[in-house]
């Protein structure tokens, strides 16, 4: 079994799992370049698997669905997993916390995780193609994490925690190449963090060659991901001096939330 990215739009990740005959495809935002991916490849089209429901995440479905029937020669329904609170268009099975999805096509096994925050809805799957996988959407990132657009801080924070505590060998395959930058805010929320300064030198030369900086390690992550480390003194107190107040009183939500504020209007 291998999984593959296939780049689309400026910046997106959609992840192909397949195993040289059939693929089930992860966060179908555009359904060219997927379409592509499969012929070149000769692989079915065997299952879609979403995340969330923001339109570079879901935008291919129905073109996919369109182009599935040929390819398959078969009359029944083409899975399409997704959050069972979230409007998932063709969606064929609600998912929800705790549920175990069983793909046929190709055969892999996937745990749902309810991990809110970035959407009221947002999901997240967790299985195993030569060691655990984690497939997050636009939950955590390399070195980073979504913006609340929907869910609170306290939500984010715990879904960033229940992430954080997989195996630190989990594979983690997020939905968008936005390292550089994240990297570069990391360095200023904890520029102590040595792990940190020789991962920034990695990813500048991972971008020079035009390779991707994903996946990482949940292990990694926790080592240099600002977000997965808010509880941190250094991180708390960077985040105190940019907002000029005192860390002292805050909660973990509220160190959490000016961690994330800071980071939406960081250039």
């Amino acid at each position: 079994m291998q999984i593959v990215p296939i780049q689309a739009f400026d910046d997106n990740y959609i992840w192909a799992v397949h195993d040289g005959h059939a693929a089930a495809i992860v966060d179908p935002g555009d359904a060219e370049p997927v379409l592509r991916f499969l012929k070149d490849n000769a692989l079915l089209l065997g299952a879609i698997v979403i995340t969330h429901h923001h339109r570079d995440h879901v935008g291919g479905i129905g073109e996919l669905l369109d182009y599935a029937p040929r390819v398959r020669g078969l009359d029944g329904a083409l899975p399409v997993i997704g959050p069972a609170t979230e409007e998932i268009p063709h969606r064929t099975r609600a998912v929800e916390e705790g549920e175990t999805v069983e793909l046929a096509m190709p055969a892999l096994t996937l745990r749902v995780l309810e991990v809110p925050g970035h959407t009221r809805g947002h999901v997240a799957y967790v299985g195993d193609v030569d060691g655990p996988v984690l497939f997050c959407g636009d939950t955590m990132f390399a070195s980073g994490c979504g913006r609340l657009f929907e869910g609170t801080p306290e939500q984010m924070l715990a879904s960033l925690d229940k992430l954080a505590a997989l195996p630190a060998e989990t594979r983690m395959y997020c939905a968008h190449e936005y390292t550089r930058s994240n990297v570069s805010f990391a360095r200023a929320a904890e520029p102590e963090n040595e792990a940190g300064q020789q991962w920034e030198a990695e990813v500048a030369a991972l971008r020079a060659a035009g390779e991707p900086t994903v996946p990482t390690t949940i292990g990694h992550e926790r080592a240099v991901n600002p977000f997965l480390r808010s509880r941190e003194p250094g991180v708390r107190r960077h985040v105190a001096q940019h907002a000029g107040v005192s860390s002292g009183a805050w909660s973990d939500a509220d160190a959490f939330a000016a961690l994330r504020g800071w980071k939406d209007h960081f250039r």
